[in-house]
């Protein structure tokens, strides 16, 4: 299974269920990979920020991606970003030997310049071979490194094996626009654009000229319906549901607690068995677990997806 620069709908960024004792709950990552499937997603991206790939043993990543490849009918997308490129390397190659569509990269933070930018993505693209298909990851907010139009476009013009944008810039609706401005004048090449950010900017980002969105959001079926609804032209009903779901959304937004709150969520919908995190974590006080439970009680009432 592949994904290509035409690659649309949501991919979702996939949590890693743990028990109590911090060990790997394989059955609930089968639950959550059967669990995204069911709710229409297109992809599926593991070993992120959000499945707390450094926490992780090598062996135990390995373990995860032979899993989710296996059971997985749509293409999955192996997150490698590591602090050397032999790492990078090493689980770029086993991941793609075990069935992945490709891998996603993102910058080290130490990188300052346009030039360290650029180069930095030559030296991973050298590392894991021009052969593998991967995702250029831009996310400033958590990672601090600024990514403009032109830097991207330089990315993507020197490795024709990126083949989409994990677009995660915050204010970013124009630098969508601009990417799209620029393909359409014929000075870049095509390439897909799904974004993240929790989904709090996807209610604008399909009228920019986005291809969907990549992200890890509870609520993974009501994404693939609003990317559905604005593909269709549907735009009232699409905002309808964004803000619906707007609250939770902006509850996660909150700094160190989103994988938290995700986690409960997937929790109260009988996804994953625990909401456990890999220490050290930030867990929700019972005071903020009763402020979800109450947004999801509100949003049930317009939305039955949330009435547990």
């Amino acid at each position: 299974m592949t994904f290509n620069i035409e690659s649309k709908g949501v991919y979702a960024i996939a949590t890693t269920p743990f028990f109590e004792d911090g060990s790997i709950d394989f059955t609930s990552i089968d639950r959550l990979t059967d669990f995204y499937e069911e709710s229409g997603c297109t992809g599926i991206t593991i070993l992120g920020i959000m499945g707390e790939a450094p926490k992780l043993e090598p062996e135990e990543s390995r373990a995860i991606v032979k899993r989710v490849v296996s059971r997985a009918k749509v293409p999955v997308i192996v997150g490698v970003s590591a602090p050397g490129f032999a790492g990078m390397r090493s689980l770029a190659r086993e991941s793609m030997e075990m069935g992945a569509a490709g891998v996603m990269i993102a910058p080290p933070p130490s990188l300052r310049t346009d030039d360290q930018i650029v180069n930095y993505f030559a030296g991973a693209v050298e590392a894991v071979g021009e052969d593998v298909p991967w995702v250029l990851q831009d996310y400033p907010l958590t990672l601090t490194v600024v990514m403009s139009p032109g830097v991207v476009a330089r990315i993507m013009t020197n490795h024709p094996s990126c083949l989409m944008l994990k677009h995660e810039d915050w204010p970013g609706l124009e630098k969508i626009s601009r990417l799209r401005a620029m393909q359409k004048a014929g000075e870049l090449r095509p390439f897909s654009i799904l974004c993240g950010n929790g989904g709090l900017f996807l209610d604008f980002e399909p009228e920019r000229g986005a291809d969907g969105a990549m992200t890890g959001y509870g609520f993974p079926d009501m994404l693939t319906e609003l990317v559905q609804l604005f593909a269709d032209g549907k735009r009232d009903e699409a905002h309808d549901l964004f803000d619906t779901h707007l609250p939770l959304i902006r509850y996660e937004q909150q700094l160190g607690v989103g994988l938290a709150i995700r986690k409960h969520v997937l929790k109260r919908r009988g996804v994953i068995a625990t909401d456990a995190q890999r220490k050290p974590s930030q867990m929700l006080s019972a005071t903020a677990k009763a402020e979800v439970d109450y947004l999801l009680a509100r949003m049930a009432k317009k939305d039955k997806r949330a009435a547990f």
